[in-house]
């Protein structure tokens, strides 16, 4: 029987927490060689650790109003409004 993804990792998840401590060194070295550098660094991320203020939360809850009576606008609109072209965007090399 093939198993779904959801399913998969929840059999990953079990399996996982049976581990003993070097065994489950050794797969969490392996699910980040695994991984591309983009969701690497997103696993090595510091946890958001600041405070949401209330100014914040309001602008926040204003934005989702807005939302829903105005379509957002598209990627593609606002880079054209800015005089770039999605290739340059898409080929863009921090020059950093």
């Amino acid at each position: 029987m093939e198993l779904n993804t959801i399913e998969q990792k929840q059999h990953a998840h079990v399996m996982i927490d049976l581990l003993g401590p070097e065994k489950l060194t050794a797969v969490v070295s392996l699910l980040e060689v695994m991984l591309d550098p983009v969701a690497r660094a997103l696993v090595h991320a510091p946890l958001e650790d600041e405070e949401i203020s209330a100014e914040e939360e309001q602008a926040v809850a204003e934005a989702r109003e807005w939302f829903k009576a105005n379509p957002g606008i598209p990627f593609e609109q606002v880079v054209a409004e800015l005089g770039f072209t999605m290739e340059e965007v898409k080929n863009y090399r921090d020059p950093a």
